[in-house]
């Protein structure tokens, strides 16, 4: 999968560095986004931004840490031949104020929340979902916890 990442509003770090190791480790974990072909755009941006995304598309007058956009069917995923043109899977927009928020009131550094929730929304980019669903929240959570033990962070939940 390659990322196409633009930074906005976050501080300086080694946030595509992060970026990178966090779509490996859920590639690891859901191999349907191993496939070279899969294209994400990845936005840091700030809470005004995702605030903006969340209200046009959501139509939640809220910012929220992490959005995601697919452009692609979960069917279309599993049926992507290896072989062939890229192929955009979808975009994801996180919010820095929301982030450092929840990282803060978590104990944790920012960057493990942001690769945590990167991770979730290359899952939901994927088709996994955690609204309809316990069983679904289970699994998608079970991904997500695996992916974050291949980074060597421990159980968000």
């Amino acid at each position: 999968m390659e990322l196409d990442i633009d930074i906005e509003h976050w501080p300086a770090g080694e946030w595509e560095a992060l970026a990178g190791r966090a779509a490996d480790a859920a590639a690891d974990v859901a191999p349907e986004l191993a496939n070279e072909r899969l294209m994400v755009s990845v936005l840091l941006t700030a809470d005004e931004e995702v605030h903006a995304l969340n209200r046009e598309w959501r139509d939640r007058d809220k910012p929220t840490n992490v959005l995601s956009f697919p452009m692609m069917e979960r069917g279309e995923l599993l049926a992507l031949s290896q072989d062939g043109p890229p192929a955009m899977l979808g975009d994801i927009a996180l919010a820095h104020g929301v982030c450092a928020r929840e990282a803060a009131q978590k104990g944790i550094a920012i960057g493990d929340h942001g690769a945590h929730l990167i991770i979730h929304g290359l899952l939901h980019l994927a088709g996994y979902d955690h609204v309809h669903s316990d069983e679904q929240a289970e699994a998608m959570e079970a991904l997500e916890i695996a992916a974050l033990a291949k980074l060597g962070l421990p159980n968000p939940y």
